[in-house]
């Protein structure tokens, strides 16, 4: 009896060793886990990091040549708008004489559609 007795205890001393070692491989499986979040967490990071300044260079060179093209348009839009004044002061005083004539000199005829 004394013999089985031990062997029990030596039974369930290992038992209590299985389950030490299981927690331990469990709290080594949870630490390894939360530390490969953590790098992944850090991949994406760097990764996100490394897009966003790759945006914002894109950004800049099609932003800094819509500013260029902004320039270059505004400058034509003046160049033009000097030309349309130039033609209207040159040609004021034809187009003033043209509509005065219009509407004073009035000759007076019958419509074409008047029937006698």
């Amino acid at each position: 009896m004394a013999s089985q007795s031990q062997g029990i205890q030596q039974l369930l001393k290992a038992e209590k060793q299985a389950a030490e070692k299981v927690s331990e491989a469990r709290k080594r499986k949870a630490r390894r886990l939360k530390q490969a979040k953590e790098e992944a967490q850090a991949e994406i990071e760097q990764y996100r990091t490394q897009r966003e300044n790759q945006y914002k260079k894109y950004e800049q060179s099609v932003l800094g040549s819509r500013g260029d093209m902004e320039s270059k348009i505004d400058q034509s839009t003046k160049v033009k708008i000097v030309e349309l004044e130039d033609n209207m002061k040159k040609n004021q005083e034809y187009a003033l004489k043209k509509l005065l004539d219009m509407v004073l000199l009035i000759e007076p005829e019958l419509h074409i559609n008047y029937k006698k």
